[in-house]
């Protein structure tokens, strides 16, 4: 778990990542890259391979700051009901604004997820039994209501097959002029940098924080913020990446404990090499076909997050 390690898959799967295609590309041929090559590197390789990385520590980052501002390991934005938001969101942008551009749908999708968080927390202010399992079932059925919701007027509308392009994430649509947007996601993974140890603190519970002289409610809702654009500006440009924000911040604070600041520049390295190692199996498991990002991710992440349920339960027996 150190950062040279990391770092060096990083460099490695990127390198791989950028020669790995129906069409053949080889590093060699960087030096004399036909036309139809440059083209599929620079508008199809290149966004993609930056998208995956934007994406993958982005959506780790916020899951670090869900989990330390709820103070529950297994919280995240897709069991919080803040990814289900967002669709429901961008349903609503589709239905009132008719041909909405991306950047309504984004504020329409913004609104939506920074509502259902902040809707998830009082559900969990509220909440007296607070064991860490049951607290993520409660933000699993509130966000299946939500998800309901959408599919519900989604098929009163017929606009299901449009809202189906936002429920599983996908890279293999990614090209140059459609991902800029995950640019969002730069400076606000900048912004939780600097909050870190507001973050670290807030974590602590409202009544410690306070004592010390920090002003809890801002710093939360900062944090919120930050986890609500970002799953609205990832969502929109990728779709859902589920268990991403989830395992990530579990597995590097086993290793760095909880202290945010230490713990932030691992879980957006690790997040990453991750997410871009699913990439690279689901473009190499069926070649030249491709298995969806949403899927690969879903299916490793799922037997990590059991893993990790089966290790807490036999440190609590």
């Amino acid at each position: 778990m150190n950062k040279l390690t990391l770092w060096t898959a990083l460099v490695i799967l990127s390198f791989a990542s950028l020669f790995i295609g129906v069409k053949d590309i080889s590093p060699l041929d960087l030096f004399q890259l036909s036309e139809d090559q440059a083209q599929i590197f620079w508008i199809s390789r290149v966004p993609r391979l930056v998208s995956i990385i934007i994406a993958g520590v982005s959506m780790s980052v916020v899951g670090l700051i869900m989990q330390q501002l709820s103070r529950n390991k297994f919280v995240s934005p897709t069991t919080a009901g803040t990814d289900d938001s967002a669709r429901l969101g961008i349903l609503v942008s589709l239905m009132v604004f008719g041909t909405a551009g991306t950047m309504t749908k984004m504020l329409v999708a913004f609104a939506f997820a920074l509502a259902g968080t902040f809707v998830f927390m009082k559900i969990l202010d509220k909440v007296k039994y607070r064991d860490v399992i049951f607290i993520p079932l409660v933000g699993l059925m509130f966000g299946n209501i939500i998800s309901s919701t959408t599919t519900f007027f989604a098929y009163k509308n017929n606009l299901i097959q449009n809202i189906s392009a936002w429920l599983q994430g996908d890279f293999s649509t990614i090209i140059s002029g459609r991902y800029e947007m995950l640019y969002i996601s730069v400076p606000l993974v900048a912004i939780a940098y600097l909050y870190a140890d507001k973050f670290t603190i807030a974590g602590m519970g409202e009544e410690f924080s306070t004592n010390l002289g920090l002003n809890h409610k801002q710093v939360v809702n900062i944090g919120l913020v930050i986890v609500a654009l970002v799953s609205a500006v990832v969502i929109l440009t990728v779709g859902t990446i589920p268990f991403l924000g989830l395992i990530i911040p579990n597995i590097v604070t086993l290793y760095q404990g909880d202290n945010l600041r230490k713990s932030l520049s691992h879980t957006a390295l690790l997040g990453a090499v991750f997410i871009l190692l699913c990439d690279i199996l689901g473009r190499v498991l069926i070649y030249p076909y491709e298995i969806p990002i949403g899927l690969t991710v879903g299916v490793i992440g799922s037997g990590i997050f059991l893993y990790l349920l089966m290790r807490r339960k036999a440190y609590d027996v």
